[in-house]
């Protein structure tokens, strides 16, 4: 891969980021959330209680950052937190009503922002880039890195690859 396209490549996703991070934080501000905090909400919807080591694992974050969320939101009465019946030293962490009510509200808001993110796209595209975010996601996974052989001199990167190749 040549250094311009890579550089391309690299700016463009940086800059999706960062502006999405952006764009998420100023629609989850009226709701008193910062952005992570409405990631913890979804995955306890999702999922059901958790112990706080199993949600840090589910969101990709480091355990410090889910008990500083886990407090801010149990402060707000959105989520409540219990020992662990098998390990006291674990906390299992609900959602309260309170909690369920405010992800649904996340949830409209999360429909509106990927709307908006995709506007302009054509349909078939939009629908691709769950699967290839997750394989962009997968490929730069600190926690799975592995050494990848350079491909050959001029070849062209996204030829003959398959899902979650490359």
């Amino acid at each position: 891969m040549d250094f311009a396209y890579a550089d391309a490549l690299n700016q463009a996703i940086r800059i999706l980021s960062l502006r999405h991070r952006a764009r998420a934080a100023a629609l989850l501000a009226p709701l008193g959330l910062h952005p992570g905090q409405e990631a913890l909400l979804l995955e306890l919807d999702r999922s059901g209680p958790m112990i706080q080591a199993q949600l840090s694992e589910a969101l990709g974050c480091e355990p410090p950052s889910v008990t500083l969320m886990t407090r801010k939101l149990e402060a707000t009465g959105h989520v409540r937190r219990a020992p662990a019946p098998s390990d006291k030293r674990a906390s299992v962490v609900e959602l309260t009503d309170r909690g369920r009510a405010l992800t649904e509200q996340v949830k409209e808001l999360w429909c509106a922002l990927a709307e908006e993110t995709v506007a302009g796209l054509p349909a078939e595209t939009a629908a691709d880039l769950p699967g290839i975010l997750t394989t962009l996601s997968g490929n730069v996974d600190t926690r799975r890195h592995r050494h990848r052989p350079a491909r050959a001199e001029g070849a062209a990167p996204w030829k003959g690859l398959r899902a979650g190749e490359g």
